[in-house]
């Protein structure tokens, strides 16, 4: 079991849950062997607390380091604002320089706001958004966090939200008179957005999506989005929290020529230190003033440096190309090796974002048991794949050979009748659920 899931056990006991982030829970991955804790981790090598090495071929920490793992250049930034003082009485200048460069990278914008997590920054977008319109009503479309205004949806039905990245999502603690208030719309789907706008449309006060995820968007569709809600008033808000600079330096939105009135940002941005930011035009942005937003570790400093020091390597090493080059090749050996070995999978997201699925009956027990055969061969890996700069040809190379091992396995398994019998533990949980 190791001393990860001993820590583990105990974990469960003192902290609800067992973990702070859903999606780090190791019954969601690997449950009763995933290593679970870590020593320390550089560029794309995890060494977890019994001295075992893998390579993070996953999510690199859920998207958050897109240079890889405590990064020389972003350490350096951080380990000198440290010395000088992370916090103080006043206010430190590292925020005014990061809002010009956010607002200099996305021309619409005039203002930023700054917090440390996306979940929040979004929330701070929505209000300010309701401040705004004097309008209560949200439509989204995407997952947006933990917080009241996106749980609302699953008031009005526990599915609301089931087709935005995480099902049965619960809604226990959330005021029910928010019922009525955020609804759900899914990518590309025109018509339904359209019924929306027709049922709630004196009442919106923000549109809330992601630009893009898994799928291209298709022709018109972010155009009407934009039309119709400049037409009634509508705040427009992206959330650039996932696919922010990985597609281009800032907002996804910037290759599609679509300007919002807010975007909000977080994850590789700072490169694995806590921040995040809201951006928006002058006449929306000011309304913060009307409305109480405020919190201290706002205002600490390692967040900004962390942000000016990932940007500035993002633009000097061409790391966007190196993402998207990193992510054709791990979607290449994937299909690739899913022929080879017969399997029936498939394959989406944008390059830098890469997953494949199983196409049969019971795929978690197929997902579970690629995890399983994947950690036994030094990889800490599942069915995504988050590229980051630290991922070199050596790394992928190693990666996708030990996924073709991986396949021939479970193909052979497969044709066996029963891949379950290999299991070493649970199959891994997909959606909320109560772990303890």
């Amino acid at each position: 079991m190791g001393k990860g899931q001993d820590l583990y056990k105990k974990a469960q006991k003192l902290i609800p849950g067992g973990s702070q982030l859903l999606s780090k829970k190791p019954e969601k991955t690997l449950p009763e062997l995933w290593p679970a804790y870590f020593d320390s981790a550089k560029g794309c090598e995890v060494i977890d607390l019994d001295g075992n090495r893998y390579l993070d071929m996953g999510h690199m920490s859920v998207g958050t380091c897109i240079l890889g793992y405590a990064d020389d250049d972003v350490n350096k930034a951080v380990k000198d604002v440290v010395d000088r003082g992370n916090m103080s009485s006043l206010n430190p200048p590292e925020e005014v320089e990061l809002a010009e460069v956010l607002c200099g990278l996305h021309p619409w914008a005039d203002m930023a706001r700054f917090t440390r997590s996306g979940g929040e920054a979004v929330s701070v977008a929505v209000r300010i958004a309701r401040a705004k319109t004097g309008r209560d009503k949200v439509l989204f479309c995407g997952y947006h966090g933990w917080h009241d205004w996106y749980l609302a949806a699953n008031l009005s039905d526990m599915d609301s939200l089931g087709g935005h990245l995480m099902p049965g999502l619960s809604h226990l603690g959330v005021p029910k008179g928010l019922k009525g208030t955020a609804y759900p719309f899914n990518y590309n789907d025109r018509d339904g957005f359209l019924k929306l706008i027709e049922e709630h449309r004196e009442s919106i006060g923000a549109v809330v999506m992601e630009p893009i995820r898994n799928y291209q968007p298709e022709k018109g569709f972010l155009e009407i989005i934009r039309s119709i809600t400049r037409e009634l008033e509508i705040i427009f808000i992206f959330d650039e929290i996932t696919a922010g600079w990985r597609l281009t330096e800032g907002g996804a939105h910037l290759l599609f020529g679509i300007e919002p009135d807010m975007a909000v940002f977080g994850k590789a941005m700072s490169n694995g230190f806590p921040m995040a930011a809201v951006i928006g035009r002058r006449d929306v942005m000011n309304v913060a003033e009307d409305t109480f937003i405020s919190s201290t570790y706002w205002t600490d400093r390692v967040g900004p440096a962390a942000s000016l020091a990932t940007i500035k390597k993002i633009r000097e090493k061409n790391v966007l190309k190196h993402l998207s080059d990193t992510g054709r090749m791990i979607q290449d050996g994937w299909r690739l090796a899913a022929e080879m070995n017969g399997l029936d999978i498939d394959i989406a997201g944008i390059y830098p974002l890469s997953s494949f699925s199983f196409r049969y009956k019971e795929p978690q027990a197929l997902t579970t048991l690629f995890t399983q055969l994947m950690l036994e061969k030094g990889f800490l890996a599942a069915t995504s794949f988050y590229a980051s700069y630290a991922h070199d040809e050596v790394s992928v190379r190693k990666y996708l050979e030990a996924v073709g091992e991986a396949f021939k396995f479970i193909s052979a398994a497969i044709k066996e009748g029963d891949p379950r019998k290999y299991l070493k533990g649970p199959v891994c949980q997909t959606g909320f659920k109560r772990f303890a």
